[in-house]
């Protein structure tokens, strides 16, 4: 029952930052909404690995915020310098 309801709550946050993606001024406010939803993601995994007791998926939300960060990263210094230079 509240594994359910933790789940909705998520699900509304991730819509409204979602509707900030879509909506969101500069581009730099979009990838925060995405680096947010991503983050949103890890958490359910993390919550489903619980209530399941099913450890591996702490391996795949583990390996999914570090792929979230460099991607983050990558995409914020790709779009300050302006593309790709050496």
């Amino acid at each position: 029952m509240i594994f359910e309801i933790f789940l909705y709550i998520l699900l509304i946050t991730t819509s409204i930052v979602l509707y900030r993606v879509v909506k969101g001024p500069s581009i730099f406010d979009r990838i925060v909404g995405i680096n947010a939803i991503g983050t949103k993601t890890i958490i359910i995994l993390v919550i489903i690995s619980y209530v399941f007791q099913r450890p591996s998926f702490l391996d795949i939300a583990l390996l999914y915020a570090i792929l979230n960060f460099i991607g983050s990263v990558v995409v914020s210094v790709y779009l300050e310098r302006g593309g790709v230079t050496e």
